[in-house]
């Protein structure tokens, strides 16, 4: 008899899950990230801030600055990347997460992890197509960038982007970066903004808050 009840059991709560349905968060003003591939000169003054701000030991790293080299002499040229978690409009890691950790912020967008709920399961890190997720093998959890949501609720900017001496990264209302209406030292007047850079995963797979000043050798055609 309790193998038949476990049995039921098992089956209402599997048929349960499927009636489940994701409902991605449609916040009141989605928070994202620009930052100038161009201008860029890749110091990791970024990289360090943000280590510094979340403790983290050797091995993760929440926001990363990319060296891109090509081309032959003398046609040849170099640039930086840089990115970290992209608040996805649709992230992939939320609805993979089995106990709930990963949520987005109704109020801007930003997508968080509750580290008392993670389990270490590392499923959001196969998930996300960007490598945002950072697995904390001491505290066998996975963590990555929330935007210094402290800061932001401060009424302050995050802390890779105060660290950043160039002024290259900065943060805005991802609408207004797109279309250019949003003030920011990160872009002058005449550059144009793009949406994806070369190698990058498709934004069209979960429309990450963020764009970029593109270098030349660096534009998706």
């Amino acid at each position: 008899m309790a193998n038949t009840v476990d049995k039921a059991k098992i089956k209402e709560a599997a048929q349960a899950k499927k009636r489940e349905t994701y409902v991605p968060v449609v916040p009141d003003m989605q928070l994202g990230f620009i930052h100038n591939n161009v201008d860029c000169i890749g110091c990791r003054a970024c990289e360090i801030a943000c280590k510094d701000k979340n403790g983290l030991p050797p091995g993760p790293r929440f926001r990363r600055v990319q060296y891109v080299e090509g081309g032959t002499y003398p046609e040849v040229y170099a640039y930086k990347i840089n990115m970290s978690c992209n608040h996805c409009a649709e992230p992939a890691c939320l609805p993979t997460c089995p106990t709930g950790a990963i949520f987005k912020r109704q109020k801007d967008g930003i997508v968080d992890i509750d580290s008392t709920l993670c389990i270490g399961c590392r499923r959001c890190e196969a998930a996300c197509p960007f490598g945002a997720p950072q697995y904390n093998p001491e505290l066998n959890i996975v963590q990555k960038c929330n935007m210094c949501v402290d800061e932001i609720d401060a009424g302050r900017k995050p802390y890779c982007v105060m660290g950043c001496m160039m002024r290259v990264l900065d943060i805005g209302p991802i609408d207004k970066l797109r279309d250019g209406t949003h003030e920011t030292k990160a872009r002058a007047p005449h550059e144009s903004i793009v949406r994806q850079v070369k190698n990058m995963a498709d934004p069209e797979l979960t429309n990450p808050s963020i764009v970029f000043v593109a270098h030349s050798k660096g534009r998706v055609k």
